[in-house]
Parts: structure tokens; C-alpha cells; sequence
């Protein structure tokens, strides 16, 4: 297969292909793996690439002979390196799979190298020291957001339909928007973060992926979630299968609107006239729209501190662990400005502030769950601004401690970190682009706890209604001539 013809197809498209015969495992990654080698030196989404000799033939699986790639962080691949964007774990190869991992085996996918990440994933851009910066496919000056961005450009770029991606404060629903990509975070409970962890950042965290159109989400979704033994807790099971909620009617929703973030950053003018006409759709579609304040529970000082604490302790303990297991220091040979900052930072946190911190995820929480009760959508920006340029985000980091890390990761992404604090599931939809830059711009959409069904509907009816597919960026693997 020609890789003009590999991109057109989405990952469902590929795996029909695959089960009618129509093409072979084989021939998908192989223009997988020239369609990265066309684009990653410009891009540089992916960090490694690795033979498939030992994956297990797909068969009959739903997503069978889908190239796939997995994040350098948070899912284990046996006998794969797992470095976490960080010299600290430079080397590490993971010794077994992680309960995700047997399912993306299970679900067919060809999982054939790791983008890059943040290191820690402790950023929402992609720009390491370890691997360098990851570009924009849109804009190669800008950032492809984080801490999913290897992800959210390669599959931008064409390299695969669907990565794997994580988000504990946006880094699936960010480098979904600055990408123009569908992402999802799911409910939390949803997957397993099993069998190494119960909980990541103390429940902020989840698993999942970023696409390029909702069926493929859905169909990924479908195939990870649900418990695994010794989880602690986990979201009851959908009615159906996802895959079948992106053909469903939504119904008249009652949506509720939020321009403007909370904590006082101000969404700016292309960001803003890109909500308008998303309300002006929903509104076209049936939907009853109507601008909302939505009260987190908390002040923002308290909210931003709760996070904090959760955050820089996790880090902490983490840390801890990587440098005792490869007999490393704990300094700027090992470890980034931000990093060492949050380190130090959660050093200090002590086990009554984390109870606090949780209180305060408690209160979240609940207010959120209020809201649902009245609106069955909230919808904001996903970002208030377009994609930032590559090490603007950086820019005095040295001056930061823990907490000013933190307050700057909210301050520049302030819709998306509530959901994670909540658990509730959120997505970000490419509705619209800016007409002076043709950057893509994101609308975040959040759902009550477990209510992924309804996000699925509404993203199916978007979709259909409001087509994103024809947009390539100017990166493109489609572009690349064939021999």
C-alpha cells in the first residue's frame, strides 16, 4: 500500500481492509513506518522505532493490523525502552506488559515504536531535553502541546490513524486541539492503571488516545476500558459499545457555555469567535445553548494549591524511585529547571496537606456533579489561546518554584484541569481553525461521571455536521511521493 492511500483511511477503514483481505498487516506498517520516516526528522514526534517480529497475529480483532504507537510514559511494553522524556530513566526497559498494553495486543493493534513526552509529563508542550522539541505539523515553529504531543503530530501528520496519549491536567484534550485532532479523556476508573500503580497523580491521571476522526476513539475506547483484577474502583460499564453511540442521535442537549476560564486568563479574540460559531452550530443542530458560571467548589488559589500538592508529590516519590533504581543524582544532569523545582517543592508537602489536597478533589468534585444535574454539557475552549511557540512556555522557569510551575501549567491551560480533579470525562473536538493562521482551534465538551456515551453521540453528530477530515496541516505524510 502506498502511503498517498494509507493516510486516507481511518483506523477502522485500515482494519476493513485488513479483514476482507484487501491488504495485510505487514503492508500497513510498512507505509506506517515510511510515512515516518518521511516526517519525523521534521517533526520529531517519535522517539523510537522497533521490529514486530514478536507481535502476536491480530486475527480477528477489531483494530487488527492498525500501526499503533505508544507514549514514552505510563504503558509498559515488554522488553521496550520507557524513559519518560527524562535522562533521570534514561535506559529503562520495561520487564513486562502493563494491563493496557495486553489490551492494545488484544485489540489488534501493531504497535511498532513510542513518541516523545514532557519529561515526567510534568509540561503541556513537548519539549524535552532528552529528545528535543516536538513541532507543530501545522506550524513547525509551534508546539504540538503536551504532554501528549508526540502523539497529537504524529498522528496529525499521518503517521498512524490513533496514539496512545495520558492526561492528568489536559495532555490528551491539549495536543488534540493544537493538532486538530479528536481527543477524549475518560471518566476516571474507566482503564486500568494496573498492575504497577492503582492510581496516577492520585486520580488526576488517565489513560487514553488521540485520532483523527470519533469512530476511532470510540472503537479504541470500547477495546481498553474496564476493570482488571485488584483495581480499587472503576466506572460501570457503558449500555453499549461506544462504537455504536457515534451513529446515535445526541437529542436536544442542554448545553452550558463558559467563554472565559476561571483563575482570570482571558481567551483571546480568534479563540473567542471560534466558540461563537461553535454555539452558533450546536444551537443550528437543536441544542439549547446558554452562557453559564459554573462554580468550582473552591478559590482558584485553593484549587491551584490542592493540585499543586497532589502533583509535586507524586513527582516526588517518582523521582525517588528512578534515581535509587539506576544510582543516579537528583540534579540538573538528570533532571529539567521545572522538574527539580516541582522535586523540591513536594519534598514539603507532608501527608495532611495531601489529605487537604484531596479534600479539595472532593469538592470539585461535587460541584461539578451539581452542574450536570443541570446542564448535560459544559463546553469552553480547550485552550484560550492558539498553539504556543516552541520555548515560549520555558521562558524564566529557573525563577519558578513547585508551586509557580503549577500556577503557570493552570494559568495557561485553564478549562481542562477541573475535569481531571472531578474524573469526569471531557473531549476535544477540531471544529474550527483560525482564518489568519489556519491553526486549528479546539472546543472542550464535559460530560457528568461516566457519561461518555453522551460526549460520543454529540462528537458523531459534530462531526457529520461539521467535517474536519479535509484539513491536512502543512506537515503531511499523504504529501510524500511514493517510489
Amino acid at each position: 500500500m502506498k502511503v498517498a492511500e494509507y493516510v486516507r483511511f481511518d483506523a477502522i477503514g485500515l482494519a476493513e481492509l485488513v479483514a476482507t483481505g484487501e491488504v495485510t498487516p505487514a503492508e500497513l506498517e510498512a507505509a506506517a513506518r515510511e510515512a515516518a520516516q518521511a516526517v519525523n526528522p521534521r517533526i520529531n514526534a517519535i522517539v523510537e522505532t522497533w521490529p514486530t517480529d514478536d507481535e502476536p497475529a491480530p486475527g480477528s480483532a477489531p483494530l487488527a493490523g492498525v500501526p499503533f504507537l505508544i507514549k514514552d510514559l505510563a504503558v509498559a511494553m515488554a522488553g521496550r525502552r520507557m524513559e519518560m522524556g527524562s535522562r533521570l530513566a534514561a535506559g529503562h526497559v520495561s520487564g513486562g506488559d502493563s494491563f493496557l498494553m495486553r489490551r492494545f495486543r488484544r485489540a489488534g493493534l501493531v504497535t511498532f515504536g513510542r513518541t516523545t513526552t514532557p519529561e515526567m509529563a510534568y509540561s503541556i508542550t513537548t519539549e524535552p531535553v532528552l529528545y528535543g522539541p516536538t513541532r507543530n505539523p501545522w506550524d513547525l515553529e509551534r508546539s504540538a502541546g503536551g504532554s501528549s504531543g508526540g502523539a497529537g503530530a504524529a498522528v496529525a501528520a499521518g503517521v498512524v490513524p490513533l496514539a496512545h496519549g495520558t492526561d492528568a491536567a489536559g495532555s490528551i484534550r491539549i495536543p488534540a486541539a493544537y493538532n486538530g485532532l479528536f481527543g477524549l479523556k475518560p471518566t476516571r476508573g474507566r482503564i486500568s492503571m494496573g498492575p504497577d500503580a492503582d492510581e496516577v497523580f492520585s486520580g488526576l491521571a488517565v489513560q487514553g488516545g488521540v485520532s483523527r476522526t470519533v469512530r476511532d476513539s470510540a472503537a479504541l475506547l470500547d477495546q481498553i476500558r474496564g476493570p482488571e483484577a485488584g483495581d480499587p474502583y472503576f466506572a460501570q460499564e457503558p449500555h453499549r459499545p461506544y462504537a455504536q453511540e457515534v451513529t446515535r442521535s445526541p437529542g436536544s442537549l442542554r448545553i452550558g457555555v463558559l467563554p472565559q476560564a476561571w483563575g482570570g486568563r482571558r481567551t483571546t479574540a480568534p479563540v473567542a469567535e471560534a466558540l461563537a460559531r461553535t454555539v452558533r452550530l450546536l444551537e443550528s443542530l437543536g441544542h439549547r445553548v446558554e452562557e453559564v458560571e459554573v462554580d468550582l467548589g473552591v478559590g482558584w488559589e485553593e484549587f491551584v494549591l490542592a493540585n499543586a500538592r497532589l502533583m509535586t508529590a507524586n513527582l516526588t516519590a517518582s523521582v525517588d524511585e528512578l534515581a535509587a533504581a539506576f544510582g543516579r543524582p537528583i540534579d540538573s544532569s538528570t533532571l529539567e529547571a521545572e522538574t527539580l523545582a516541582g522535586y523540591s517543592y513536594g519534598q514539603r508537602v507532608g501527608g495532611a496537606d495531601i489529605v487537604a489536597a484531596l479534600a479539595v478533589r472532593n469538592r470539585v468534585a461535587r460541584s461539578l456533579a451539581h452542574h450536570f444535574d443541570v446542564h448535560d454539557i459544559l463546553l469552553t475552549p480547550t485552550v484560550p489561546e492558539l498553539p504556543m511557540r516552541l520555548g515560549a512556555y520555558a521562558e524564566d522557569t529557573g525563577a519558578l518554584d513547585g508551586l509557580g510551575w503549577i500556577e503557570r501549567l493552570n494559568d495557561r491551560s485553564p478549562f481542562t484541569m477541573a475535569f481531571n480533579l472531578a474524573g469526569t470525562p471531557a473531549m476535544s473536538v477540531p471544529l474550527t481553525a483560525d482564518a489568519a493562521t489556519g491553526l486549528p482551534i479546539g472546543m472542550q465538551f464535559a460530560a457528568g461521571y461516566g457519561r461518555e456515551d453522551r460526549l460520543f453521540r454529540l462528537a458523531g453528530q459534530l462531526e457529520q455536521a461539521s467535517p474536519w477530515s479535509g484539513r491536512i496541516p502543512a506537515v503531511w505524510a499523504g504529501n510524500h511521493t511514493d517510489d
